[in-house]
C-alpha cells in the first residue's frame, strides 16, 4: 500500500511522509510544495449536494493543512493507526 502512496504522490510531485490507517481510510502526511493546491473544486455542484446533505466532506475524502501543528505529533498520531491491508 505504501509503495502504491509514493507512486500516487510522485506524480503529482509531493512527498509522502508518513502512511498508516485502518480497513477502511487511510492517513497520510504529505509535503505539498507551495505551488500545489491541497485540493481545487472540479466539480463545483458536488457542494450545493453536501451542504444541502447537512455533511462536511465527502465520505471518500478530506484533506486538512497542519502547518501549525509539529510533524512529530501529526505522525506519532497516524503511527498509531493500524496499517491498512
Amino acid at each position: 500500500m505504501e509503495a502504491i502512496m509514493r507512486d500516487v504522490c510522485a506524480d503529482f510531485e509531493v512527498e509522502l511522509k508518513e502512511c498508516n490507517g485502518e480497513g477502511d481510510h487511510v492517513h497520510l502526511v504529505v509535503n505539498f510544495p507551495p505551488k500545489v493546491a491541497v485540493s481545487s473544486q472540479e466539480f463545483p455542484e458536488l457542494e450545493r449536494h453536501y451542504w444541502r446533505a447537512k455533511r462536511l466532506w465527502s465520505g471518500s475524502y478530506f484533506a486538512a493543512s497542519v502547518g501549525g501543528t509539529p510533524l512529530d505529533v501529526v505522525r506519532r498520531y497516524i503511527e498509531g493507526q493500524q496499517r491498512p491491508s
